[in-house]
């Protein structure tokens, strides 16, 4: 963090500086607005038509002067979430400078993800002979060709490993059976 004391003015600069800043560009400010033109962000301070109060940031001691050079930025992609973004000057923070605060609406995806639990139906192992021994055959098959380790956490694993192969495998056959007999 630090303070860069920039005012980027109240012109607009492309896509980065919006027309309702404060002020004037100084030198500073032409070299946040550069970079930020540089890593895609937005000035979003600047974009919101706001009457002077809740545009400036910082007062100078003795209350001489007001100025903006405190700033949301956020990337070019976002900008359109950001509803409104203005300054908080009645705010008891003790300090020169005035609380900057955005509203934004944001929607976020919903990501599928596939099951990695697979259900086991025990009942069907305790209850099914046939289909016991297949399993526990499939088990013992998936185990052995898997290795063994010395390590009781490698074992572990390998065990959990054959069990969710073969479990895998009984659903899989399952399926495809039942698919075979309605088709």
């Amino acid at each position: 963090m630090g303070d860069f004391n920039a005012k980027v003015g109240e012109d607009r600069i492309g896509n980065t500086a919006g027309p309702y800043g404060l002020g004037k560009i100084n030198e500073r400010g032409e070299r946040l607005v550069e970079w930020c033109q540089t890593h895609d962000l937005v000035v979003c301070n600047t974009w919101f038509e706001q009457p002077a109060r809740r545009k400036w940031t910082w007062k100078s001691p003795g209350d001489g002067s007001r100025n903006q050079i405190d700033y949301i930025l956020t990337n070019e992609r976002f900008r359109n979430a950001i509803k409104s973004a203005k300054t908080y000057p009645g705010a008891d923070c003790y300090s020169d400078h005035v609380p900057v605060v955005a509203k934004l609406n944001l929607k976020l995806k919903k990501t599928s993800s596939n099951p990695t639990n697979i259900k086991l139906d025990l009942a069907l192992l305790k209850t099914n002979q046939l289909i016991r021994e297949k399993y526990q055959v499939s088990v013992q098959n998936k185990f052995e060709s898997l290795g063994e380790a010395e390590e009781i956490e490698k074992q572990w694993e390998n065990f959990k490993e054959a069990i969710t192969l073969a479990a895998k495998q009984k659903k899989y056959q399952e399926l495809k059976g039942s698919i075979n007999k309605s088709g």
